[in-house]
């Protein structure tokens, strides 16, 4: 299965809380993000389709930047993964829909 991907993906690693369908948060870790998506590991899966709201925090180090910038991103869950390597965590595919920069 060949993958198809709209832009540079960067290896970030940086905590997340995400909030699906229902209220549910989940936390964990961005572990690559690009401008249309991003790949987490959470404590638990979400069911692809679903609706996600999540806000990432960008260190001012990793985008050269004089302050940490703050996003918040509404999305939607395209693909799981299962834990890999004796790992507990899940891998969860979201494209981000639409995002803002808060203040």
């Amino acid at each position: 299965m060949s993958e198809v991907r709209t832009g540079k993906r960067f290896d970030v690693h940086l905590p997340i809380k995400i909030s699906g369908e229902g209220a549910q948060t989940h936390e964990g870790q961005t572990d690559n993000l690009s401008a249309a998506g991003v790949f987490l590991s959470l404590d638990q899966s979400l069911e692809v389709g679903s609706q996600v709201e999540f806000d990432i925090t960008m260190p001012a180090s990793v985008i050269g930047a004089e302050k940490d910038v703050r996003i918040h991103c509404h999305g939607r869950v395209v693909r799981t993964e299962g834990p890999k390597d004796g790992a507990t965590n899940s891998g969860v595919a979201c494209v981000i829909d639409k995002y803002e920069f808060i203040r």
